[in-house]
Order: structure tokens, then C-alpha cells, then sequence
């Protein structure tokens, strides 16, 4: 039997309820309590038998409704990070780069980009993750742009004197990256920081 259009956008529209819940779920923040996290509940269609268009369920099977466990990373040459935290999920496939200055609301230094650059090479070739999350550490702002502080006449220099601020070679490594990339910002700054 062939569906209208109607069925279609019903089918769509629980689809992407389930789909938005279990991607919220994830993405909280361990410090929410999940009673005051804005869930949306799932349609009274989810719970019954999956359509037969459902190939992710079909493929994948039930998605967990825990939140994934996370593990520090390091990039391919074991080299840990300093201005950023480079987390993995265990068995979930996502990568999670937070950029740790909160301090200076999570403003960009040299070493910054250097450390995002790395994580993000390492989200790329990495046939385990199959999303990466971008955050930033502490509640005042998912980042400021480029630390005044460090800024000469030479340009932005870190304690390697290196003069300048890769942000640009930054967003075409994130624009070419073969995965999604998505950027989780607290909800209290969403309205300052609308166009990514």
C-alpha cells in the first residue's frame, strides 16, 4: 500500500521526536539534574512497533537512553592537551572537544587552535566516531574569539612567540571534516551567540 503524504510527515515527525529526545539526552550536561532538563517525550507512536522504513533501528538496534561514559583522549602521537579537554565515549562513537579556558571565557590563543587542530585530525581518522561535539568549559560564554591579553603588534603570541591565529585553517578543517560536527552551547548564552 502506498502512504500519503500525510502518513509520511506523521512517521517524520515521530522519528524526529525520538531521535531529538535521545540526541538531548546526550548531550546534557552531567552538572543538570535531568528533572529540570527540557526533554521532549517520546509520541505515542514510538513506543509501538517500528515502521518498516526505520532502517537505523533495523541496523543499530535500540539507542541507549543512559548518558555515554566519558575517557580523556589524546591525539595520534599519545600528546595530551592543555587549553582543551579531548574526550571519547565509550562505545557510542562520539568525540567531545571542550575548550578549557574558562578563565578568559574560553578565548583562542595559538595554542588553542594548535590543540583543536590536533583533537579534530584525531575525530577524523578515527573510524570509531562518528560525531564530534564542540563545547566550552564554564557558563559565561562557549568562546570569546581571540585572547586580547596576547595580542601585539605581531599578532597573538603564546609562550611558543608564534605570531599568529590559525582560526581560519580552524573552520575549513571543521567544514571538511567527512563527520558532523555539533556545537552544544549552554542555554543561557544561546541568545548572544545565535549565527555559528
Amino acid at each position: 500500500p502506498r502512504a500519503t503524504p500525510a502518513c509520511l510527515s506523521a512517521l517524520s515527525m515521530d522519528a524526529a521526536e525520538r531521535r531529538l529526545a535521545r540526541v538531548t539526552a546526550h548531550l546534557l550536561p552531567s552538572s543538570l539534574p535531568l528533572a529540570s532538563a527540557p526533554l521532549l517525550a517520546p509520541s505515542p507512536a514510538a513506543g509501538s512497533s517500528s515502521p518498516a522504513g526505520d532502517s537505523y533501528r533495523r541496523v543499530h538496534g535500540d539507542v541507549s537512553s543512559e548518558p555515554p561514559e566519558w575517557r580523556a583522549a589524546t591525539d595520534e602521537d599519545g600528546k595530551g592537551f592543555v587549553d582543551i579537554i579531548y574526550e571519547k565515549s565509550v562505545g557510542e562513537g562520539i568525540a567531545k572537544i571542550t575548550i578549557n579556558r574558562p578563565d578568559r571565557r574560553n578565548a583562542f590563543r595559538p595554542l588553542t587552535v594548535k590543540e583543536l587542530m590536533r583533537a579534530f585530525s584525531d575525530a577524523r581518522d578515527d573510524s570509531s566516531i562518528g560525531v564530534v561535539i564542540l563545547t566550552g568549559n564554564g557558563s559565561k560564554a562557549f568562546c570569546s574569539g581571540g585572547d586580547q591579553a596576547l595580542r601585539d603588534s605581531d599578532g597573538y603570541v603564546d609562550f611558543d612567540s608564534f605570531g599568529r591565529l590559525n582560526v581560519l585553517d580552524l573552520q575549513v578543517q571543521i567544514r571538511r571534516l567527512p563527520k558532523p560536527v555539533i556545537a552544544m552551547l549552554v542555554v543561557d548564552m544561546f541568545c548572544t551567540w545565535c549565527v555559528i
